[in-house]
Order: structure tokens, then C-alpha cells, then sequence
């Protein structure tokens, strides 16, 4: 809050005596031609008195970080099996040490370090973090991975401590503040396990502390600019773990502006100044996170050498990028008359054009059309003209506007629409997409469309005038109704296997009616001088580019409910956990201190009505402020109340699911600013009555202390006895299960121990064992030989978000199709250029029907 203009004519100093009888807060007015102004920089005592200096303060600060060591190291052997995401994270590791792609909607950096430790601890990747309970073996160096969290834990109360002393808190208020940290629950819960959660708030402190270093040092100082570039590093390191970095940037920037607006106020400073600081602060506090953020995308590429099972997400273009890619990487470029191709659809998951031998249930009831994701014989069309059933004698291009049709290989069935609502998106401007005829049969009006190419997005030359394979992208427009071959992520169903519908649209957003061809093969090209298409290599920024749409994607298709999830205004009242794992009579259960919390979560109502009477008082003419103290509890107050705002608030904006963890980074902030107001009640309130203080830091550190070891049964996976556990619960949505310990401490349990049945927040069961082409392949029972070819570099090859497991993760189903069973045909392999008459899928002999099968996809959720 800014000071109400002193009437005094003379610079006027107050300042409040702390501890060693040393100030360490300043309000300083000086007069000027026109006016008074408030001085923007502290005096040289005042900051020298805001540093950790004396032998005996370093000695607390020695005793704080044992005190947060003792109470996060504690048996992090226990439980000796994969707890909740670990599962995600732990099996992320090993994919970079394996150097398995995989898809993740967080950004590198927290994933990378864990991989680096779990590696220089002797991790092979040999253990698959499969599933919740697993026992580790005794070759995973799972303790030293958790020991890492827990380290980073422990840095981020050594954070909070040199926080608060760079805002003028004395050293008691900030070793009592940081205790609080130390004993708040959710805190030490996310610190024991390899989780995200545990780095990402360190870098957010340290960005914190960076910053608030910064606003008091004198600008252009040497310590102003090393002030500033930790700031820039510790922003890009938190924004390279999380994209709540975000948040932390955002709210740099906004105190940064106000920071500035104040040395605007000061006479003292010039405009050549002004100007200096804000080239400094705007490049340095922007460019840095962004280049960090992008080499560590940088590094997480170049150690992801091998497709994995992350590689389904992603475009043709950038999975032939892998070693061991499964991806055609060329094909014969000219499509004419006769080519025997596949189509892909170019803006969804969706995949190629597909029919197989399965009707509509509802519609016209003919032959179904699909997108389908996997390299298969029932993706393949004949192009023939619109008005000539005969073979042609030499090749004929497919010019833009050209009327023809799609014969189905396997069926012979004609690619057809008419004036019928489809099955699923039954609405007035979407038309049935069928496959309709038989062998033999020429074919009827509505098997015709007209080939539309897209010139903007089709690569600059011939492409532009005739189709070539990957580089033409068209629209196939129905002849008789006028609408275009249309696919949306909707998903048939059962009777469907599940595949993304097809319709013809006469409407509908253009990018869901655009397609090219992938695969493409003609009699009548001469294959000695045949032009051949392969993909333009991309670069790292279109990499960069394409990940971020698919992180983007999936993070907002995450909108199923959850047994566990919350909405942002059920968590400063802390009415329910997550059940992280339980097993064997023990249980890890993920809720904050009581006491801690709910404080923390309101210490901002106070402040708002203070500040309010304050505000009315400067109106009828009071002085708003003229104490040091008070002025100092007011700027800090808040920053950190508008942090707590920037990191909890954009939560009620988001439909996606949301969990109590995402609730942590605007907790640390509470924290801070109940620290400030301790220091305002100690220094300033009970200035003349210190005794009252510190009666006060006493019952508040005792409380909090009692909160925590009451509940330490559910951090550490203790023992503890159903009585103690009942009672513990101080709110009815505080769900622990009670009924898995004994009676008393002193008897045993008469009951079978449930089997774990928490989930992680994705489900990667699948994922983790078998990338995509290798489940596909197992659950056809069929051998694939890869053929070398080519896809378009912005297809996707994954369908949308079906399910959510548990609370960040969703799986996804992807079907698998298994051709006719008296299909038997053979598969050639070219060294250079596919032909997709010989890419067949070679099937087994069967009297059995065809089926249609699923491949299990997990999305991973969390912002």
C-alpha cells in the first residue's frame, strides 16, 4: 500500500529496531523540487541486515536444514514397493535410460534428474514400474531416487528461511515459519517418493527467493544482476518442470511492474535508469527460462533415440525421426489412375481411411467406414475415374478437380455417401459415409467425389496441381450432395470396434475434412525414374512445436470425473486426501497439516480487511502509513497473497480434472505470507509485550508439531491402531480406511490386509511393457514386416482421451482390426521405396471369424 505524502519539508527515516539491534526494515522519504517521494532502494545497513552473516545464525540455519532432513529422510526404504506415480515417473526414468520415447503432458526437466540419479545409481532400467505394490528389486536404486526428492524438499525450507530474512522477517519468525513447512504434511508426503511435485516447488522457491533478493538490491550492483540472473535461471528451471511455472512467471512479472512503477515515484532514479531496468529485467527474466526451457526439450529428444510406445502420439514425420521407427519413410510420389494407396486424415488421432467386412448397426446399414491407426491391408483403395471401369493403357495423373472413385481392396466395395443421417453423429449436415457394392459391380453416382486440393497447405509446386504423395493436401467433395469426406474424434461403438467415425459433411470445420495420401503404388510409373516422396527432415522447433500441441491436447481432454478429484474451492478447507497406497496393514494417504493448512489458506482474509480500513482511513484524511514495519509487512504481504491468488486462482478456470496436490504451490505462498504476518504481530503488535510473541510461536510450532504426529501414520506407512486412526479425522471427507489396523497398537490384526487398489494418475500399464506396432502385433498373433515408405508430418495417430483412471492420468483406446481369417497374403520388403500392393499383413489360417481388437493407449493428465 502506498504511503500518504508527508507534510514534513526535511527527508524523514523511520525505521523499527530488530534483533541485534540492527533495522532491518526502512521508510524514507525525501523532498524533492515539487513533491516528496518515497526512496525505491534500501540503505547498505538495512540489506546487510537482511543477509545470513553471524556464525550463530548460519548455526540455525544448520539446525533447520537437520530438523527438515530428520523429519524427510525418515525410512524412505518403506514401503518397499511403487507408490502412486512412481509408477509414471519411476518408469519414465527407465524409458531415458533405455532411450524409449514416451508421451508426458509435463515438460523434461524433473523427469530428467530422476533418470540421472536412478542412472548413477547403478539403474539398468531393468524393472518396469508396472504397477502400484510391485516390490522392487534389490538392483533398483529406488531409495536413492526418493533421497533426491527428499534433498529437494529439504532445499526448498532452507528457501523459505533465506525468503523471509531477504524481506526483513527476523531470524526466530523465520526459523518458526520455516518449521511450519517442515511439519506440513502434504509437503513432507509429495518429498519421500519420486514425484514431480518435490523439485517443481524447490525451483519455484528459489525462483522466489531470487526474486525478492533482487527488489532490494541496488540496481546495476553486481549482486542486482547476479540477483537477476538466478532469478531467470530458477524461473526456466520450474517452467521446465511443470507448466505451473507458468504461474511463478506471471507473477514475477506482475511485482517486477510494480517494482518498477515505485522507482518511477522515485525522484532519485533517472529515466536513463528506468529505461536500463526494464531492457535488463524484460530480456533477462524472459529469454533465459525460454532457452532453458527449450535446450532441456533439447536434451529429452536426443536421448529419446527409440519410437517406445510414445511414439503412436506423434506424426509420421516425426516417428521416422526414430532409430528403430515402424513408419513407412518413402513411397513413389505421382498418384494417378489405378494407384493402389492409403489415405491418411490429416488434423486427428484418427489415422488412415478404413472399411472392413462389418456393417452399420443403424444408418443405411452398409459397409462401415473408419479411421484406423495401424499399418493394415483394409486401409488400402484402388483410385479409379468416375465414368471408365477399364484399366488405363499408360499412367493418368490426379489432377486437382478430378471426379473419381475409391474401390476397397479387400471388399471391393466402393467409398459411397448419400442423403442418410450416419449412426452415431446423427445431424442434420452430416451425410453416412459407407462403403456400398460388390465385386464385379461398376458402381453408382454416389461412389463419386472430386478431388479439391488445398494449395496453402499443399507443398509450393506440382503438388499444388496434381496429388503427390505427402506433400498434397485435398479435400474429396461427394459429386451429388456437395459434402466432404469428414472425420471428428468421435468414436464408433462396440459394433464399430471403437475406430473414429467417417461421415461426408456439409458443414463442419475445414481442418477435419483435409487428407493426404501416405502409401501410394502404380503399375504404370516407371520405377527405375519414378519420383520418389520422403519426408522433409524437421526441425527441433517443429518438434518442439508438435509435442506441445499433443501436451496441450491431451491436458485439456482430461474432463472424466474421479473418484478423488476436487474443485479449487473444496481445498483451502482441506476436506479430503489421495489415497497414494496401501498394502499389509500400512498406508500412505496425501493431506495436508490441519493446522498449517487452514491458516495458511486464510491468512488472507485479515490482510484484505486491514488493507480495506486502511484505505478508508487514507480517504477521510489519516495517514496511511508511517512505520517501517507496517510499511514492509504491506509491500511483502502482498506479493505473496498476490502469489497464493496467481498460483490457485486459473484452477476454477480449468473443466479439466483437478487434485488436491495442485493446491501445494499456492499453499507455499499462504506460508510465506503468514510469516509476514508474524513479523508484523512480533515487531510491530506486540512490540512492547514480547512474551505475548512468543507465547504465541509456541502454541502454533506445538499445534502443528501435534497435527503432524498424529497423522504421521499416513506419511510414513506406520504402524497405528484403528482408534488413534478414527479419531484423528477431523472432517467427514478425510477418507484413510481406518479398518486396516488392529484394534490397539498392542494386538495384531485379525484380518486379511486388502490388496492395493490405488492407481496412478495415468495408466500405462500397457505403455510401459510394449510400445503401440509391438501390442498390436502380439494381440493379432500376427508377424509384420516393416516396408519403407512415407506419412505426413502432422498426422496423429492416436484417438482422443476416453477414459480417466486415476487422478492425472487417462487411458485411451486405440482397436486393433484382424483382417478376414481365409486371408492369407505375403509381404515383400524394399529397401528404398514401399509398394503398398506387397504390404501386407501376413495372418494364420483360421476358421475363426475376424475380430477386432483394443490397443490400450494411456494420456497423461495434470497441468
Amino acid at each position: 500500500m502506498a504511503p500518504k505524502k508527508s507534510s514534513k519539508t526535511t527527508p524523514t527515516t523511520t525505521a523499527a529496531a530488530l534483533n541485534l539491534s540492527d533495522s532491518t526494515t526502512e521508510l524514507v522519504f525525501e523532498k524533492g523540487v515539487t513533491r516528496e517521494y518515497v526512496k525505491s532502494t534500501l540503505s547498505d545497513n538495512v540489506l546487510d541486515n537482511r543477509k545470513v552473516s553471524s556464525m550463530s545464525e548460519r548455526a540455525l540455519v544448520a539446525v533447520l536444514a537437520l530438523f527438515a532432513a530428520i523429519v524427510r529422510f525418515k525410512d524412505l526404504k518403506t514401503p518397499d514397493s511403487v507408490v502412486f506415480d512412481e509408477v509414471h515417473f519411476g518408469g519414465f526414468a527407465r524409458k531415458y535410460i533405455l532411450g524409449n520415447f514416451f508421451m508426458d503432458v509435463h515438460p523434461p526437466l524433473a523427469k530428467l534428474l530422476f533418470a540421472a540419479v536412478g542412472y548413477l545409481g547403478g539403474f539398468k532400467g531393468d524393472f518396469e514400474f508396472a504397477k502400484i505394490g510391485d516390490k522392487f528389486p534389490t538392483n533398483v536404486p529406488y531409495v536413492l531416487m526418493r533421497e533426491f526428492s527428499a534433498l529437494m524438499s529439504v532445499a526448498t525450507v532452507i528457501m523459505m528461511y533465506l525468503t523471509l530474512r531477504s524481506t526483513g522477517c527476523k531470524p526466530i519468525v523465520s526459523f518458526l515459519t520455516s518449521s511450519l513447512l517442515i511439519l506440513e504434511s502434504s509437503n513432507v508426503t509429495i518429498s519421500r517418493f519420486i514425484l514431480l511435485d518435490s523439485p517443481l516447488i524447490f525451483f519455484i522457491s528459489a525462483s522466489i527467493y531470487s526474486y525478492k533478493k533482487l527488489d532490494v538490491s541496488k540496481p546495476f550492483s553486481i549482486g542486482w544482476f547476479r540477483s537477476l540472473i538466478s532469478t531467470g535461471i530458477c524461473m526456466g528451471l520450474a517452467l521446465s518442470s511443470k507448466w505451473v511455472g507458468l504461474f511463478t512467471i506471471a507473477w514475477i512479472g506482475v511485482c517486477t511492474v510494480i517494482n518498477l512503477w515505485f522507482a518511477i515515484g522515485d525522484l532519485s532514479v533517472s529515466s536513463k535508469q528506468l529505461v536500463g531496468q526494464v531492457i535488463a529485467k524484460g530480456s533477462i527474466l524472459l529469454g533465459i527460462p525460454a532457452v532453458l526451457y527449450l535446450a532441456f526439450f533439447a536434451v529429452h529428444l536426443n536421448i529419446l533415440t527409440k519410437e517406445g510406445d510414445g511414439g503412436a502420439f506423434l506424426s509420421s514425420a516425426f516417428r521416422t525421426t526414430f532409430t528403430d521407427t515402424t513408419v513407412p519413410k518413402s513411397t513413389y510420389a505421382d498418384v494417378g489412375v489405378s494407384s493402389l494407396i492409403t489415405i491418411r486424415h490429416l488434423n486427428t488421432n484418427g489415422g488412415y481411411l478404413h472399411s472392413h467386412d462389418h456393417l452399420y448397426e443403424g444408418g443405411s446399414g452398409q459397409q462401415q467406414i473408419t479411421l484406423y491407426p495401424h499399418l493394415d491391408d483394409n486401409n488400402k483403395w484402388f483410385v479409379e475415374l468416375y465414368n471408365v471401369t477399364e484399366e488405363p493403357l499408360e499412367f493418368v495423373p490426379i489432377l486437382d478437380g478430378t471426379k473419381i472413385r475409391l474401390r476397397h481392396m479387400i471388399t471391393s466395395r466402393r467409398l459411397h455417401s448419400h442423403d442418410v443421417r450416419p449412426a452415431v453423429t446423427e445431424i442434420e449436415w452430416q451425410n453416412e459415409a459407407s462403403c456400398y457394392g460388390y465385386e464385379g459391380f461398376e458402381g453408382d453416382a454416389n461412389d463419386d467425389f472430386i478431388v479439391e486440393i488445398v494449395k496453402s497447405l499443399s507443398t509450393t509446386g506440382p503438388a499444388q496441381e496434381r496429388v503427390k504423395a505427402m506433400n498434397t493436401v485435398f479435400r474429396l467433395r461427394h459429386a451429388m450432395t456437395g459434402c466432404y469426406l469428414f472425420s471428428h474424434e468421435t468414436k464408433l461403438p462396440k459394433w464399430g470396434f471403437e475406430q473414429q467415425e467417417v461421415t461426408c459433411a456439409t458443414q463442419g470445420i475445414q481442418p477435419l475434412s483435409l487428407w493426404y495420401v501416405e502409401q501410394n503404388n502404380n503399375i504404370y510409373l516407371d520405377m527405375d525414374n519414378a519420383e520418389i516422396a520422403t519426408y522433409p527432415k524437421m526441425t527441433f522447433m517443429q518438434k518442439v512445436k508438435e509435442l506441445h500441441q499433443r501436451m496441450w491436447k491431451i491436458n485439456n481432454g482430461l474432463t472424466a470425473s474421479h473418484v478423488y478429484e476436487s474443485r479449487p474451492e473444496s481445498w483451502p478447507l482441506l476436506t479430503r486426501g489421495i489415497s497414494y497406497w496401501r498394502a499389509d496393514g500400512h498406508q500412505v494417504y496425501l493431506l495436508g497439516n490441519p493446522l498449517v493448512w487452514w491458516i495458511a489458506s486464510f491468512i488472507f482474509l485479515p490482510f484484505s480487511i486491514y488493507a480495506g480500513v486502511q484505505i478508508l482511513r487514507w480517504q477521510f484524511g489519516s495517514t496511511a502509513v508511517d512505520n517501517s514495519v507496517v510499511f514492509n509487512y504491506n509491500l511483502n504481504m502482498f506479493e505473496f497473497v498476490l502469489g497464493w491468488f496467481v498460483h490457485y486462482y486459473p484452477s476454477f478456470l480449468m473443466d479439466r480434472q483437478l487434485f488436491l496436490h495442485h493446491y501445494i504451490p499456492a499453499l507455499y505462498f499462504g506460508i510465506l505470507a503468514l510469516g509476514q504476518t508474524l513479523e508484523v504481530l512480533h515487531s510491530h503488535v506486540f512490540k512492547n509485550r514480547k512474551y505475548l510473541s512468543y507465547a504465541m510461536f509456541g502454541l502454533l510450532f506445538a499445534g502443528s508439531a501435534f497435527m503432524f504426529l498424529e497423522r504421521s501414520p499416513l506419511i510414513y506407512a506406520s504402524d497405528w491402531d484403528r482408534a488413534k486412526c478414527e479419531e484423528s479425522k477431523l472432517a467427514a471427507g478425510w477418507d484413510y480406511d481406518c479398518n486396516i489396523y488392529p484394534e490397539s497398537s498392542l494386538s495384531s490384526p485379525t484380518f486379511e490386509a486388502p490388496q492395493v487398489t490405488q492407481q496412478p494418475i495415468i495408466d500405462f500399464d500397457q505403455a510401459i511393457k510394449l510400445d503401440l506396432q509391438q501390442q498390436h502385433e502380439k494381440q493379432l498373433k500376427i508377424e509384420v514386416v516393416p516396408v519403407v515408405s512415407a506419412e505426413d508430418p502432422v498426422v496423429e495417430e492416436t484417438p482422443e482421451v476416453e477414459e480417466v483412471v486415476e487422478p492425472s492420468f487417462v487411458e485411451e483406446t486405440i482397436p486393433a482390426e484382424v483382417e478376414d481369417s481365409d486371408l492369407n497374403s505375403t509381404t515383400e520388403e524394399s529397401s528404398t521405396v514401399a509398394e503398398v500392393d506387397v504390404e501386407q499383413l501376413k495372418t494364420e489360417d483360421s476358421d475363426e471369424p475376424k475380430k477386432e481388437a483394443d490397443d490400450q493407449i494411456p494420456l497423461r493428465d495434470e497441468l
